[in-house]
């Protein structure tokens, strides 16, 4: 990843080419496809199904090439699903078979404008709040979500938490090295929200929280498994079923959560 050139394209062309940048080629069918990177999709299927019945109408922001939006068809959702990328779009378009009840529109997850309140079961945010740059844009997504959901509706926001990323990061470079003096606040352990968006647990509680968001659940959907790719993708199936069961067995547990990549918040509107 050309850091360098991703910051020229998000200054000159914004924030829609960064995230076509980011994604071409299918990049993030490639980055789940893996046993270490299907461990956050078993997640959040294993707790989306708390919340699902066929027939539910589920709304899909930042829904990329349909990582969730297509096995939630399958099962008898009703989805929409909103992406950015007009790549990742158009190969979403493509992927849809006969009978799925699915529509996709191209645009940000930060302006729903068109899109009824009230009118969603679930509503799936996995993605736009590590993409949006500025607060006002998150404030303006996470508001938008809660707007869609009807009352007593759950929805799921997905962050990239801060104070993990180092730890994958030394896998691919001297991360903590003189060389790497800008990746990070050496005070604070801020790493440079670029690009993607990182907050801490506490920061990404308070904007929820600051937003309108009552949370249920924390969990840390992929908890070690980038920093132990190469291990876990060596697995056997029968050993990878047991990491699964012990990655499930611990991922909601408080002193576990700020030892994943990613965080999953379950929502509601505060009454």
């Amino acid at each position: 990843m050309d850091l360098e050139n991703l910051m020229e394209t998000y200054r000159q062309r914004g924030e829609r080419a960064l995230i076509e940048a980011l994604y071409a080629g299918g990049w993030e069918d490639r980055r789940l496809a893996s046993q270490a990177g299907r461990v956050e999709f078993l997640t959040t299927m294993r707790v989306l199904a708390d919340y699902l019945r066929p027939g539910i109408k589920i709304l899909d922001l930042g829904a990329g090439t349909g990582a969730y939006t297509l096995p939630l068809a399958d099962m008898g959702c009703q989805v929409d699903a909103v992406e950015l990328s007009e790549e990742n779009a158009e190969l979403l378009r493509g992927k849809v078979r006969p009978g799925q009840r699915v529509r996709v529109f191209c645009q940000s997850a930060a302006d729903l404008a068109d899109f009824p309140s009230g009118a969603y079961d679930v509503v799936l945010v996995m993605g736009p709040l590590y993409h949006l740059h500025q607060q006002a844009e998150r404030r303006s997504c996470i508001r938008e979500a809660l707007r869609v959901c009807r009352e007593g509706g759950a929805l799921l926001f997905a962050y990239i938490s801060n104070d993990m990323v180092p730890l994958t990061e030394c896998q691919y470079r001297d991360f903590f090295g003189p060389e790497e003096a800008a990746a990070y606040d050496r005070e604070t352990f801020q790493v440079e929200n670029f690009p993607f968006v990182f907050l801490t647990l506490d920061a990404m509680r308070r904007e929820l929280a600051e937003n309108g968001v009552q949370v249920l659940r924390e969990v840390a959907s992929d908890g070690v498994s980038e920093l132990l790719a190469g291990t876990i993708n060596a697995m056997s199936p029968a050993s990878y079923q047991e990491y699964l069961r012990y990655h499930f067995y611990c991922c909601e547990k408080p002193e576990m959560l700020g030892r994943s990549n990613h965080l999953l918040f379950v929502g509601r509107a505060r009454g």
